[in-house]
């Protein structure tokens, strides 16, 4: 397709057209009376019509997703260095996104919402589909053809790592990226025995990651941090992901709590804090859900009482990743028990004693116990019961009660841009894994890549796994400019936790029954993938979220 930047531009205007039209027939169920993008939305009507609002969430990903792919073909374009492949990827992404906007769009394996399920008019039907840069791209944007060339293109660059340029343009940025591509991968055979023994990450491997900087990527320098921005913390993250999602996990936490504190700290937490995160000498653990919560934050009840110069905490917390191994916890209690929902909760900074696999929180006040999990291993999984642990009153972050949430809700963007960053890692790691199988394996006396269904789902996984991490990329971009990206965090997180699973999935059917064997990689990349849509905003509340911002607020 020679115009093929004109024609993805032009399908790209009809896509924004249809979802503005959508966004106006959600709204008119669930933004009563007037169905204006921008009302107030009514909280009853979003639950009852959830298929509506979610599908509104999926239609502008996906638009979303289809903008920054362009975007990033015509930034390789113009410096010379859109090729083959890229434009192929770029082609097909096009190509399916637009037959699925027609179609239905999967918005889960059993789920699939189609225009009228969104209660878009026909005659938004009519325009988009007559509309010939969609009709030219609907036919020959994803073709079994194209798909071909695509699997011939990545499986002729593998060995050097050539799934297509992912566009950096920045030098320093691509050398960050190249060593932490090195390190994952001298530790990716390690890290299958991390997952198969139950093991937790090796301290000297932390201490490694320490040295190079990971725990500290975000983190002003006055503080002991590179100051380098979310964009390299994706690269770094992607990277390290791509070895093992353990790894690419690993700065989760000292990235919350960094942002915790910078954001919401006392210029006493931050200097007592930050330097010792930076370093990597304080491993931190966030201590937020509880057994009967999960996504309903407000409804938090373990209990922080103040008594002198202390406060006693008592409650339970569950799914505490990297609890016993840390050294702080970001702690989210209820401070006030008057006040209901979000208004009475407040965040700590709580020093703790390291545990041990044996004995996980030896802390007087504090007990609790793993939880055995199918992935995500590295770091294990743990529940708390605090009975009157005691925590320094100059621990309260910010000095200020009331204040927990609105402190936590200022790291979600971070938050999802980094699990966005860990999905594309996972869904990578998965490709290159089903791509190196199929090289290899034989049988009716070819390479199993040879068979067009084969070759069709890992070409179909270089071209989402490429579309989402463009738009992980740009969301990083949009925070590091300053700009309010939690649409667009949320939409990377989204998208990527999909994919992430799709190519695990896909990548585990074409080992065949070799795939379901522990001893392959890939039946672990299988079990790691399932929990990025759960966790940082499970995929319903993630919909439900993205819904409820395009239509209150109408940005685009």
């Amino acid at each position: 397709m020679t115009d093929l930047l004109p024609t993805c531009r032009d399908a790209l205007m009809a896509a924004e057209r249809l979802e503005t039209a959508a966004r106006h027939a959600v709204g008119a169920l669930v933004a009563p009376p007037d169905g204006q993008v921008g009302g107030r939305v009514d909280g009853a009507a979003m639950e009852r019509e959830q298929y509506a609002a979610h599908g509104l969430a999926w239609l502008a990903t996906y638009v979303a997703g289809l903008r920054e792919t362009l975007h990033w073909a015509e930034r390789l374009d113009q410096a010379g260095g859109l090729r083959e492949l890229e434009s192929l990827i770029l082609q097909a992404a096009f190509g399916e996104y637009l037959q699925q906007m027609l179609g239905g769009i999967p918005i889960s394996q059993g789920e699939m919402v189609r225009p009228a399920d969104m209660g878009l008019e026909a005659d938004a039907l009519t325009a988009f589909v007559a509309d010939w840069s969609v009709k030219s791209l609907c036919r020959t944007g994803n073709t079994a053809a194209v798909r071909a060339r695509i699997a011939e293109l990545i499986a002729e660059g593998a060995d050097s790592g050539d799934f297509g340029d992912t566009g950096l343009a920045d030098e320093s940025l691509a050398l960050v990226r190249d060593q932490f591509r090195r390190l994952a991968d001298e530790h990716k055979d390690a890290a299958h025995r991390w997952h198969l023994n139950d093991d937790l990450i090796p301290l000297e491997v932390i201490e490694h990651l320490a040295e190079l900087g990971i725990f500290g990527l975000t983190v002003p320098e006055d503080f002991g941090g590179l100051a380098m921005g979310k964009t390299a913390m994706c690269l770094v993250t992607e990277e390290l992901a791509r070895g093992y999602i353990g790894l690419g996990s690993l700065g989760t936490r000292s990235e919350i709590a960094a942002e915790l504190i910078r954001l919401g700290g006392t210029e006493e937490q931050k200097a007592r804090w930050l330097p010792g995160i930076a370093s990597g000498e304080i491993l931190p653990t966030a201590v937020f859900t509880e057994p009967n919560t999960g996504s309903d934050l407000g409804a938090l009840k373990t209990r922080a009482v103040k008594d002198g110069a202390v406060y006693r905490v008592t409650g339970n917390k569950t799914w505490i990743t990297h609890g016993a191994r840390s050294d702080i916890m970001t702690l989210l209690v209820r401070t006030d028990p008057e006040e209901p929902g979000y208004k009475g909760l407040s965040m700590f900074i709580a020093e703790k004693p390291r545990g041990t696999v044996g004995e996980p929180f030896p802390a007087e006040g504090m007990s609790g116990g793993e939880i055995k999990v199918l992935g995500y291993r590295g770091m294990k999984e743990y529940e708390i019961a605090f009975d009157g642990f005691e925590v320094p009153a100059a621990g309260l972050l910010g000095g200020v009660e009331g204040q927990g949430f609105k402190q936590l809700m200022a790291t979600f963007e971070s938050a999802r841009i980094q699990t966005a960053a860990r999905a594309v890692g996972v869904a990578q790691s998965a490709m290159e894994l089903g791509l190196d199988y199929a090289q290899g394996r034989v049988q009716f006396g070819k390479p199993i890549l040879a068979f067009p269904r084969v070759a069709g789902k890992l070409a179909w996984m270089a071209v989402e796994t490429m579309v989402a991490r463009q738009l992980t990329y740009f969301a990083a971009r949009e925070k590091d400019s300053g700009r309010r990206c939690d649409i667009e965090a949320g939409m990377a997180k989204l998208l990527a936790a999909r994919v992430a699973w799709s190519n695990a999935d896909n990548a585990l059917q074409v080992h065949g029954g070799n795939g379901y064997a522990e001893e392959y990689p890939i039946s672990r990349v299988l079990c790691d993938a399932r929990i990025l849509n759960i966790f940082e905003g499970a995929a319903e509340i993630q919909a439900q979220v993205i819904a409820r911002g395009l239509l209150a607020g109408g940005r685009n």
